[in-house]
């Protein structure tokens, strides 16, 4: 057996977060920062080196790293963790996101509490992207709404209360729908007896039997899981929360709630939606699709409106979500990849965002555009990052955003043309909302308050260092993701492919990889070898 490298990412920081509570109330502020970023960046290089080892290529489509152990043996409940290509690079940018937040700017309450949350929160994602299990899954989903309900209401608007009791509420009555559709998906599938399946909770014995379970079956089923969600990315109309809980947490919060903890929504409906119900998503696509454009076009609008720097960032996300969504159910591999390129990007491009909207904060306290102004004559390198970030979002070649928005959008044209062709449009609108807030913001007439705007400290820039160069790396030079992600997205699209006969991918798709997949991580209707459309 090898070396536990999943359940460590898990547990090291479930076990730090205990730790800073162990802490005496007396601790300095700065040695509580100091024991949480250390921690963070132990995670960060077990991370790294978890996806260093990861093997890529077409032998590779299954689950790595796995480990398995019984938790409630009755009930068919286990441990079980493993990762590929879907996740990989989602355990990456969360273990880099997370440290880059806790030293972000100060934030005025106790930072051992602050810290405490951000730490039980990184376990909890972890534990989310990680889980193989639906009943683990369902935990680790459920617990991220503790440590961020604290996180917003230790932040520094005078709304943060009613912020945090609306993500809280919000995202609660979501996640009741998820139980219950893991319920019932566990109790349907023991009800058909179908052969290889085994009563357990485990994504392949569901994948096993939700595919033979009549289609109204499976569309109620996706449906309650979809609710879930799209509560928690999240999509409109579903997304009320958001401005709220965005704006008025702290710098870090913000970062991690609109850089990682949306991504569980659009992770498990991937992972937990579509592959369990197959014959449902591609029944139930244009309803997904709609809401998503929708979603890209009202987003940018109202973004493009506010007289707010962070609120305009907050529903910037609802647009994000938006291309996430038109990828994962455009049902080829060119868009489902992008879709999850999409999301590494997202970590990396909006998490940045938030940091530097943070650093304008720490030095004028406002947001509001007309406060600002004129910020680039004595701060010239935070006025550079701000525009590099944006144009990072808005896909320019040569930045991550291109290659997400580009595969997201040329996979979705092979099947659902006019979503496409109508998402596109969120390009342009981006554009024009993202350019208008750095012109506000660092151009134009300068305010005589902000004449002693100090540039960016060293700190600062070793903070925003690593995202600068992830979004760099990425739009150069993608192919390490490609080459890991591909796999795991061929056995997916060949599995919607094969569990729905009425449904094939037009041939201007290219054929699939071929690749062999463990056999305990086959599902059984699916012949994982085969060649058909819609690859990349």
């Amino acid at each position: 057996m090898g070396f536990p490298i999943l359940d460590v990412l898990i547990l090291l920081p479930l076990g730090a977060a205990l730790g800073m509570a162990a802490l005496p109330r007396r601790t300095a502020d700065a040695t509580a920062r100091r024991l949480a970023v250390g921690a963070a960046l132990l995670e960060l290089a077990f991370a790294i080196w978890m996806t260093v080892a990861f093997k890529a290529g077409p032998a590779h489509a299954g689950f790595q790293f796995t480990s398995r152990q019984s938790w409630i043996g009755p009930l068919g409940i286990s441990w079980y963790v493993g990762v590929d290509g879907i996740s990989v690079f989602l355990v990456a940018v969360t273990a880099l996101l997370f440290p880059v937040a806790m030293a972000s700017p100060r934030v005025e309450r106790s930072a051992r509490s602050y810290l405490g949350w951000m730490l039980l929160l990184e376990a909890a994602c972890m534990t989310t992207f990680l889980s193989l299990d639906a009943f683990l899954f369902f935990v680790a989903f459920e617990v991220t709404l503790v440590p961020g309900y604290f996180l917003i209401v230790g932040g520094e608007g005078p709304r943060r209360g009613y912020a945090a009791s609306k993500f809280f509420l919000y995202t609660f009555a979501g996640s009741a729908f998820l139980f219950v559709g893991i319920l019932a998906t566990n109790l349907l599938v023991a009800a058909h007896h179908v052969p290889g399946t085994n009563g357990s909770f485990d994504i392949i014995s569901l994948a096993r039997g939700a595919t033979h379970l009549p289609l109204a079956d499976q569309e109620l089923l996706l449906a309650a899981f979809g609710t879930a969600f799209a509560v928690k990315m999240p999509l409109v109309p579903f997304h009320t929360w958001m401005p709220d809980a965005y704006t008025q947490a702290p710098t870090g919060g913000s970062m991690v709630l609109a850089g990682i903890l949306f991504k569980l929504g659009a992770y498990g409906i991937l992972r937990w939606g579509i592959f369990l119900f197959p014959r449902a998503a591609v029944d139930l696509a244009p309803v997904a699709l709609t809401l998503a454009v929708i979603g890209i076009i009202w987003g940018s609008v109202v973004a493009a409106v506010q007289k707010d720097l962070k609120r305009l960032v907050a529903y910037g996300t609802v647009a994000g979500v938006g291309f996430i969504v038109v990828g994962l159910f455009g049902f080829t591999v060119q868009g489902i990849t992008g879709g999850i390129v999409e999301m590494v990007n997202h970590g990396l491009s909006t998490g940045a965002l938030f940091l530097v909207v943070g650093m304008v904060w720490e030095r004028r306290r406002t947001f509001e555009f007309s406060e600002l102004g004129g910020l680039q004559v004595n701060a010239p390198i935070l006025g550079w990052v701000f525009i590099v970030v944006i144009l990072s979002d808005i896909g320019l070649p040569g930045l991550n955003g291109f290659v997400g928005e580009f595969l997201v959008l040329l996979g979705t044209f092979i099947t659902h043309r006019w979503w496409a062709v109508v998402a596109t449009s969120g390009v342009v609108l981006a554009a024009v909302y993202l350019l208008w807030a750095y012109q506000r913001v660092f151009h134009g007439p300068a305010r005589a308050i902000n004449a002693g705007v100090r540039d960016m400290t060293w700190a600062e820039r070793a903070a925003v260092a690593p995202l600068l160069a992830g979004i760099v790396f990425i739009g150069v030079y993608p192919q390490p993701l490609l080459s890991r992600i591909q796999p795991a997205v061929d056995h997916l699209v060949a599995h919607i492919e094969q569990a729905d006969p009425n449904f094939h991918i037009p041939a201007s798709g290219v054929g699939h990889a071929n690749y062999a997949v463990p056999a305990d991580q086959v599902v059984p209707v699916v012949s994982f070898s085969g060649t058909g459309g819609g690859g990349k």
